[in-house]
């Protein structure tokens, strides 16, 4: 790891594994101090089967009990199943993605449901979680604060964690983030080695303030964690960024179709912010399943898709001064 990246990541990085570890008065006074809102946001497609506790969870410990958190917003999007009604019912408040700024159209992904959210809440600090998390995970909202209230030069915080992975009923404890460790991390660590000791690149859960979230774009796909993570270390710079321990994260694994698709629009976010190489904005990812006779290619789309960074997006800014 270069001088910089290690100096950083010793520096840079906290730990708070349990709720156990969370100061809640702490970080009550620090927020009244600085008289911040904070908004927690979970984007969700077709997650029935896991928001419903998620959400219930968080709004009876950091709504109701600790008032640590001020919004609990799920974006829908487009999910065919539930999630909406499971989400309401838990005590979220739910918008349909494509009902946020509806003058900009509406397009799929979780980065479009992320790049919504800073239009459909109010928080000056916003904490993003994955609406598929398994096991308790109350922690992971003070966790992912902690760094934002106590210390105004950090402007966006990512979580990390040991992530199980299950596979033929056997369970790896860090066998998880495969695309991580296969595909963004040796495309940092060779682009942006300033950034060689962030944990979990792309991992779900992860903090800002707006005034820096608004600032930049967001990639509509799954490339939204690897594109916010450079955008931002280009606008505020390796030490406004920050990672916390979160312990363990479990999640609902996805297969490897989906993992090469993940994988796939990764590639293009990334290559997209590496300036001087050539990226082709209709490219598609190309793999093959065997029908038991030959080979049959199947393509996806993983081009970069964009959002444009919502300071500049005329109905947000109307918005935000009537709320000012």
């Amino acid at each position: 790891m270069r001088p910089d990246a290690g100096a950083w990541f010793r520096t840079r990085t906290t730990s708070v594994p349990t709720l156990d570890a969370v100061d809640a008065d702490l970080l009550l006074r620090a927020r009244r101090r600085g008289r911040q809102r904070v908004s927690v946001v979970l984007p969700a497609r077709d997650e029935e089967a896991t928001v419903g506790r998620l959400v219930a969870d968080l709004r009876r410990h950091w709504v109701e009990e600790v008032p640590l958190v001020d919004e609990l917003l799920v974006v829908d999007s487009d999910s065919t199943d539930g999630t909406a009604a499971a989400a309401r019912a838990a005590g979220a408040e739910v918008v349909a993605a494509g009902d946020v700024l509806p003058a900009h159209g509406h397009r799929p992904g979780k980065g479009e449901a992320l790049w919504k959210s800073l239009a459909a809440t109010t928080g000056d600090l916003v904490v993003f979680l994955d609406a598929d998390l398994l096991g308790d995970v109350r922690h992971y909202v003070p966790g992912l604060l902690g760094p934002l209230l106590t210390d105004p030069g950090v402007d966006y915080v990512k979580g990390c964690y040991t992530r199980p992975l299950e596979v033929g009923g056997r369970v790896l404890p860090a066998g998880g983030g495969r695309v991580t460790e296969l595909t963004a991390r040796p495309l940092l660590n060779a682009l942006w080695p300033e950034l060689a000791g962030v944990v979990q690149p792309l991992g779900g859960e992860y903090a800002g303030r707006r005034s820096a979230l608004e600032q930049v774009p967001f990639v509509s796909g799954y490339g939204v964690e690897v594109g916010l993570l450079v955008d931002l270390l280009d606008l505020v710079g390796l030490h406004a960024l920050a990672q916390v321990d979160l312990g363990v994260r479990r999640h609902t694994s996805q297969d490897e179709v989906a993992l090469g698709r993940m994988a796939g629009q990764v590639v293009s976010a990334v290559l997209a912010r590496a300036g001087g190489l050539r990226t082709d904005p209709g490219g598609l990812l190309t793999r093959f399943t065997h029908d038991g006779t030959a080979f049959v290619p199947g393509s996806t789309a993983v081009a970069v898709d964009e959002r444009p960074p919502m300071a500049t997006v005329p109905g947000y800014r109307a918005r935000t001064d009537e709320v000012g």
